[in-house]
């Protein structure tokens, strides 16, 4: 049985399109903002569609999915602006799975 889980956000470079979850309209602007740019710019920089994702635990991961005939996909630079982004964006993406627990998760016994 495949894990449950709630996107936050995602970006197509396909139809060039952002996407932002309504569950999570209620994040600050700024946040809002530095998850489009995020998002974005993973796209335009790599191609694709990429997509931050909560799983069942209230854990964040990036995934990205590609078109079966898009041949001008960077799969290795898929891989390093993730590894990128985890990086430089550590503090963001723990805020929001903080969030993510108490606010549309509402569970109380929290670890920090």
């Amino acid at each position: 049985m495949a894990e449950e889980t709630i996107v936050l956000c995602g970006a197509n470079a396909y139809e060039e399109k952002y996407y932002l979850n309504q569950r999570f309209s209620r994040l600050p602007t700024q946040i809002q903002e530095e998850l489009q740019i995020m998002c974005v710019l993973f796209t335009h920089d790599v191609g694709g569609i990429f997509l931050v994702e909560f799983d069942a635990e209230g854990k964040l991961h990036f995934k990205t999915e590609v078109a079966e005939d898009d041949f001008s996909y960077d799969e290795i630079g898929a891989v390093l602006k993730i590894k990128e982004l985890q990086r430089t964006k550590e503090d963001l993406l723990r805020s929001l799975e903080l969030y993510y627990q108490i606010v549309i998760d509402g569970k109380r016994n929290i670890r920090l």
